[in-house]
């Protein structure tokens, strides 16, 4: 039984000197504002692969009100996305993300970024897509307020 499941997710900027996209560590002016790592990116995916599913989202398995997940490894809460998949009788068959970002360029860090969100959703490496845009400085992204992400999933199980 195939699935699909959209996330979306953003974040607004803060002071900082770098921020974190994919599990990569870029350099930057500014930080994102949240209670984890502020990792947008794989927020989007685990918010994707938890409605294919039919799990709910992210704040529900990992609520921002609980001080444990305060300043946590995003990629860990995907790992534990994963493993809830599979639980449920579920794969990730593949994941493209789209990060929407005035600034910084993230050219030079998709290709790390999919190897990071294959790793931990143990996929082939050609089944974690990562791309980049900008929106032409149109709307709160254009103006450098913050970072956007939509998430694509396909997932396969045998549980309907």
């Amino acid at each position: 039984m195939m699935r699909i499941g959209h996330g979306y997710d953003v974040h607004a900027f803060e002071a900082g000197d770098h921020i974190v996209l994919g599990g990569v560590r870029i350099p930057h002016s500014r930080g994102l504002k949240a209670h984890s790592d502020g990792d947008v990116l794989i927020h989007a995916l685990c918010d994707a692969l938890l409605g294919a599913a039919g799990l709910g989202d992210i704040g529900r398995h990992f609520p921002d009100s609980d001080e444990r997940y305060r300043n946590i490894d995003s990629r860990e809460l995907l790992r534990g996305v994963a493993a809830k998949l599979e639980s449920a009788g579920f794969v990730c068959v593949n994941a493209d993300v789209t990060v929407v970002a005035q600034s910084p360029r993230l050219a030079e860090f998709v290709d790390a970024m999919g190897k990071n969100l294959s790793a931990d959703l143990g996929v082939p490496a050609s089944a974690g897509n990562v791309k980049a845009t900008t929106t032409e400085r149109l709307g709160f992204v254009g103006r450098e307020q913050g970072i956007e992400v939509h998430a694509v999933v396909l997932i396969d199980g045998s549980t309907p």
